[in-house]
C-alpha cells in the first residue's frame, strides 16, 4: 500500500479547529511557511489561552498538512471564502482538505458515517470507531499495529472530529447522534471546479472519491453539477453514458469571486 494512503494518528494533533483555523487563516499570507506562521501567531496575541507548544501542534500538525500544500493554494482560496461562507458551509470545505490530508478520517467518513446512515442507524460509538480501526491494522492501513491506548484515542477522535464538522452530534460522549448532512451548493461548486481546474475529465470528475465524504455516488454528483447549471455556473449535457459539462470560469478566482459575491 502506498504510504501517502496509510493511517496514522495524525487527527491526535488536532480535530476539526474550526475557530483556530478562521484565526490562523486571517493572520496567514501566502509568502508565509508553517514556521513563519507560528511565528506570526504566537506573536500575534490571538491565540490567549494557547500555549507555545499547543499552537506549534496545530499550525504544523493541523493547518500545514491540511492547507499549505500544493503552494498554499487551499489556504489562499479558504482565505477569501471564510468571510462569505456560514460556519457550516465553511466547516464542508474544511472536512474535504482534513480528509484529504488524513486518510483515516476520509475512509470513516465514506463506510462507517454513510453506511450507517444509510442502514437507517441513528447512532455512531467510538465502539463502531475501534471496529473500524482494529480491521484497517488487520488489513495492513498502518506501518504497525497500534497500542491499545493509541486505538482508544483515535476511535474517540474520529468521532469527535465528525462532530466538529456536523456529521455527529457535538460534546463530549461515546455515543453520538448522526446528523442529516448535505452538501452545500458553494462547496459542491468549489469542488467541481477544483477538480477541473485540476485536470480531470468530466467522468473522472463524477466519480471522485472527495464527493463520497458527502454520500453522493457518481449519478448524484451529476445531479449536483445539473444544480451548478441552473446557477450558471455550468452547461451539462448527459445522453446515455456520455456527459459533456462545459465551464463558465476558466479560473478559480473567477469563480471565488462568484462565490464570495453570491
Amino acid at each position: 500500500m502506498a504510504e501517502s494512503f496509510l493511517y496514522t494518528t495524525q487527527l491526535q494533533a488536532g480535530l476539526g479547529l474550526i475557530n483556530e483555523t478562521k484565526t490562523l487563516l486571517d493572520i496567514w499570507s501566502p509568502d508565509m511557511s508553517a514556521a513563519m506562521l507560528y511565528q506570526v501567531a504566537l506573536e500575534s496575541g490571538r491565540f490567549p489561552r494557547v500555549t507555545a507548544r499547543r499552537l506549534r501542534n496545530i499550525v504544523t500538525e493541523c493547518f500545514a498538512p491540511r492547507y499549505l500544500g500544493p503552494n498554499g493554494q487551499p489556504a489562499a482560496h479558504l482565505k477569501r471564502l471564510a468571510p462569505a461562507l456560514s460556519t457550516p458551509d465553511f466547516a464542508q470545505l474544511l472536512l474535504i482538505f482534513t480528509c484529504r490530508a488524513n486518510p483515516i478520517l476520509a475512509d470513516f467518513v465514506r463506510e462507517i458515517y454513510w453506511g450507517r446512515y444509510g442502514g437507517g442507524h441513528s447512532q455512531i460509538t467510538n465502539d463502531d470507531a475501534r471496529a473500524f480501526i482494529e480491521r484497517a491494522m488487520d488489513d495492513g492501513k498502518t506501518t504497525k499495529r497500534w497500542a491499545e491506548s493509541t486505538v482508544q484515542r483515535m476511535s474517540a477522535y474520529l468521532t469527535g472530529c465528525c462532530a466538529d464538522y456536523g456529521l455527529l452530534e457535538a460534546g463530549t460522549r461515546s455515543s453520538r447522534k448522526v446528523i442529516p448532512y448535505r452538501i452545500a451548493p458553494p462547496v459542491s461548486a468549489y469542488l467541481a471546479y477544483s477538480l477541473h481546474l485540476a485536470g480531470f475529465s468530466n467522468n473522472a470528475i463524477l466519480a471522485n472519491e472527495d464527493w463520497g465524504l458527502f454520500g453522493l455516488a457518481p449519478e448524484d454528483v451529476l445531479e449536483e453539477i445539473k444544480r451548478l447549471s441552473l446557477r450558471g455556473l455550468a452547461i451539462v449535457q448527459a445522453a446515455a453514458d456520455v456527459v459533456r459539462i462545459s465551464w463558465k470560469y476558466r479560473s478559480m478566482g473567477e469563480l471565488l469571486d462568484v462565490l464570495t459575491q453570491s
